[in-house]
């Protein structure tokens, strides 16, 4: 999603804190949570390390700034996911979530811990209102097509949400071997529901 040379443009154009959460992302694709830290951010986009704060006030900030970048990049791998899919639409949301922890591990922990918590920042807040509000929709569509069970829509999105960041930990962790982890994902996505239309009755 982001090089160097996106981040320095980024600087170039005049737009500092955008260079410094494409650095961050950067790093933390590179390295992991923990090896993010600010003065490292700013040497990459090419600041002196006092530089960030006149934007960010710590670290948490700028991680937060980076959640966000997350969260949309998330929002437009969704949105494909389900535009290619000849599946139920929340059944391609579910196991996109899935893929896109497989493919960025670091990535799902730092959202992890911005948006798994009871005082959201209110940026990362108002962006997964969105996505919850999206997903409902979905979910109230694929239950009057009938390829979804019925219930309570926010209930079943709650437990969708819990089934597919459970799934993402257990392979994140390693508990689950990578080389079978989709296709794993796929057949318990099925036994939840989401696709029960193509579970044989027993």
């Amino acid at each position: 999603m982001t090089d160097k040379s996106a981040v320095r443009s980024g600087y170039h154009h005049g737009s500092l804190p955008a260079a410094l959460t494409a650095a961050a992302l950067e790093l933390l694709d590179e390295q992991g949570l923990e090896k993010v830290t600010v003065r490292e951010v700013a040497r990459r986009a090419g600041v002196s390390p006092g530089a960030p704060f006149r934007h960010f006030a710590d670290r948490q900030a700028l991680l937060t700034a980076v959640a966000d970048l997350i969260l949309e990049d998330l929002e437009q791998w969704q949105r494909a996911q389900v535009a290619a899919a000849e599946a139920p639409a929340t059944r391609a949301i579910g196991l996109g979530f899935v893929r896109y922890a497989i493919r960025h591990p670091h990535r799902f922990e730092l959202v992890k811990s911005s948006v798994y918590r009871p005082d959201q920042p209110a940026s990362v807040r108002a962006r997964v209102t969105g996505l919850e509000r999206a997903f409902t929709d979905l979910i109230v569509a694929d239950q009057e097509s009938g390829t979804l069970r019925p219930g309570d829509p926010a209930l079943v999105a709650l437990a969708g949400q819990a089934l597919v960041y459970g799934l993402s930990q257990m392979i994140v962790d390693g508990f689950l071997p990578a080389a079978e982890a989709e296709h794993l994902s796929e057949q318990v996505l099925d036994l939840f529901g989401i696709g029960i239309a193509h579970i044989p009755p027993t």
